[in-house]
């Protein structure tokens, strides 16, 4: 503890109290504060339960509590449970005012006494009866949003029988659970939110519902099928044109699963109208479902996007590398861009120079050096030099993790032209110091040499926030 941190040197009561007095997400919040208070939210919000025999009791447990949420709830009243196994695992379940219910087994050794989906009575024939058994009625109360956390032994079918059950559902986060080995989503036209992250597992994805407004992904690059609903399609098609419209997040860092077997599938026309798009957006590639072409389609009209450059490089095809600048080939609401990669060779730059020319609206724009990020093998796509194109609505770039001041200056000369003749907003951020702003050095300017320094500067640090995908 930092020796002014008076607040957290109090006594573990008081800041049970204290959390007690705060608005359910905000203390939920507190455990991002430091190691300390990383479990003090629990401890105040949840009920601790030791003595329970099996995971069928914390369901009617739990049921119970969902059932009276509403009829019961006051003020600093418990939010959920810890349920502790015997040592062999421990489930947190808790509820949000808003409808966010949370099952996680994070905290444990994410060894259950049975596998999760012999808990749901799965029945495909008929979805709706499933935890009849144990009584855990989900249509009983409005769950808004679900997060499966660290649940070690689930199946496709234990997913795919949650949603439909959970007419309210619009937000589904499954994140870490390691034994899920593939996703199908369908009958979700209500879900517009769909996170999934760190399955390690995980071969591919399939969605059918309407369109999704926010799609994050984390992890290897497995198949992904994207299909819209007929029943939400409207006159012509149009509903259908695109898939997700706020923000895509496919943080790819982790490389390809296989380099064979992946795709991305999204036929975002009807079959009576996609014949009029298919010679706009008709390319040779051998495997159109391997062409960049079939993740652009899905991405044209989203707002914030994660990318990472060897994604980009191994699936674009020269036609669209042909057409960049070309209206048709536009993201034309895209406003922030994350752009992950390896490193900062020549062609890697030159390939977010290309990128960029299909943003010509962006505003923000940040890029992020890992040198843990999967290195495609070089596929001279972008060795020529590529004259980037003014950004009129650029306002900030924000560069992190580059290896010294050296490359972070390298880039920002690249980048500059972007913002024309105006002022160049260029801000770096490393290992978690304060942000340090590109400024211009008259005495530099004088010596001949190029102009332009990184330097901290008072009051820059909260006029460039993160970008929305990042710290999830």
């Amino acid at each position: 503890m930092g020796p002014n941190d008076f607040i957290s040197r109090l006594p573990d009561h008081i800041l049970h109290h204290i959390i007690s007095l705060l608005p359910f997400e905000s203390a939920v919040e507190t455990c991002f504060l430091s190691t300390h208070w990383k479990h003090l939210w629990r401890e105040a919000l949840l009920d601790s339960v030791h003595d329970v025999i099996s995971i069928e009791a914390a369901i009617k447990a739990i049921q119970s509590f969902l059932d009276g949420f509403y009829a019961n709830y006051r003020p600093r009243n418990k939010w959920g449970f810890i349920f502790e196994f015997k040592g062999r695992a421990v489930l947190v379940a808790c509820i949000s005012s808003n409808g966010a219910l949370q099952l996680d087994f994070s905290a444990g050794k994410q060894q259950l006494p049975r596998p999760f989906d012999l808990l749901l009575e799965l029945n495909p024939a008929s979805p709706n009866d499933f935890l009849h058994r144990y009584g855990f009625r989900w249509n009983t109360f409005k769950v808004t949003s679900l997060y499966l956390i660290s649940v070690s032994y689930i199946s496709n079918m234990a997913v795919s029988s949650l949603v439909p059950n959970l007419p309210c559902l619009k937000s589904l986060t499954i994140s870490k659970c390691n034994g899920l080995q593939s996703l199908e989503i369908n009958e979700a036209n209500g879900l517009q939110k769909l996170v999934v992250l760190d399955c390690a597992h995980l071969q591919s994805l399939s969605f059918e519902g309407s369109r999704l407004k926010s799609f994050r992904y984390r992890g290897n690059l497995v198949s992904f099928c994207f299909r819209v609903s007929r029943k939400r399609v409207g006159l012509f098609g149009m509903d259908a044109r695109w898939l997700f419209t706020e923000g895509t997040m496919v943080d790819l860092r982790q490389g390809p699963l296989t380099q064979r077997t992946w795709y991305w599938n999204v036929p975002c026309f009807p079959p009576y109208y996609y014949s009029l798009y298919n010679e706009i957006k008709h390319c040779s590639c051998a495997d159109k479902y391997k062409c960049f072409n079939s993740f652009f389609s899905s991405i044209e009209v989203v707002k914030s996007l994660t990318i990472c450059r060897w994604f980009f490089e191994m699936s674009v095809c020269e036609m669209l590398l042909c057409s960049t600048g070309d209206p048709e080939y536009c993201l034309s609401k895209l406003q922030e861009l994350w752009w992950i990669d390896c490193s900062m060779e020549r062609e890697s730059i030159n390939a977010l120079l290309c990128f960029l020319k299909l943003c010509p609206y962006l505003r923000r724009l940040y890029v992020t050096i890992d040198p843990k990020c999967y290195k495609l093998p070089s596929t001279e796509k972008f060795s020529a030099f590529v004259i980037p194109d003014e950004l009129q609505f650029l306002r900030t770039v924000k560069l992190e993790g580059f290896a010294d001041e050296e490359k972070e200056i390298l880039m920002a000369r690249r980048l500059m032209p972007l913002f024309g003749g105006e002022n160049p907003d260029i801000v770096s951020s490393s290992h978690g110091k304060r942000l340090r702003h590109l400024v211009k050095v008259a005495k530099l300017e004088k010596m001949g040499k190029y102009p332009y320094k990184f330097k901290v500067v008072e009051k820059v640090d909260e006029d460039f926030p993160d970008h929305v995908h990042m710290n999830i």
